[in-house]
């Protein structure tokens, strides 16, 4: 590996670096409380380091939530190429979604739990092209793929899939902030809930 590419790798992962500790310190001691420099120092840098990547830290909260989304995206959008049942493939593509979450909890809880600070757009996120609609789109199409095979009755696919999104980020944030809880298995719960909420409408209409 040359120079210039080993500068561009730890570039890289610096700047993953600034954002891990960024979101960690966001959900534990909330937006208003962390400054550029408190930031710095968790990563052992100067502020100024931080500034070379990021202008400000509504930028880094927005980067969060955008790199956020683009990994599930990533995540899922494997899953839905995946030949075979459609009914299977959603069930898988909600499991990965829980486990991305419990993989990521700052992250996680960062982009989907925390009270956005005033004056943050959170409209960019729900534009079509958006990395958060993105992965929404994965229910829209897996519910509309089960039903275009037969696997579930004609529904409102809209409100079918926001109704699953509402499931699983219901156990995903349970499990990351009630972790202590006696659960009978953190799998068997996650399995249990997602095969709920797909019989669910297999069952509707």
């Amino acid at each position: 590996m040359g120079v210039k590419e080993r500068r561009a790798r730890q570039k890289r992962f610096l700047r993953q670096e600034i954002l891990d500790a960024a979101s960690e310190l966001f959900v534990r001691d909330g937006y208003e409380n962390v400054s550029m420099r408190r930031i710095a120092n968790k990563i052992e840098y100067s502020p100024t380091t931080i500034y070379i990547y990021f202008k400000d830290k509504a930028e880094l909260l927005d980067r969060v939530c955008k790199e956020t989304f683009g990994r599930l995206v990533q995540r899922l959008s494997k899953i839905m190429e995946q030949p075979g049942d459609p009914v299977q493939r959603l069930k898988r593509g909600l499991i990965a979604y829980i486990e991305f979450g419990l993989e990521n909890p700052h992250h996680y809880r960062a982009t989907f739990m925390m009270l956005l600070p005033e004056g943050f757009d959170k409209t960019k996120f729900h534009e079509i092209d958006s990395p958060g609609m993105q992965a929404f789109a994965f229910l829209t199409r897996g519910v509309g793929e089960c039903i275009e095979a037969g696997k579930m009755p004609a529904m409102n696919v809209e409100l079918a899939s926001q109704t699953l999104w509402a499931g699983i980020h219901g156990i995903t944030s349970l499990l990351i902030t009630h972790d202590t809880f006696p659960w009978v298995g953190r799998d068997k719960v996650i399995h249990a809930t997602v095969d709920t909420l797909v019989a669910g409408l297999q069952g509707a209409g």
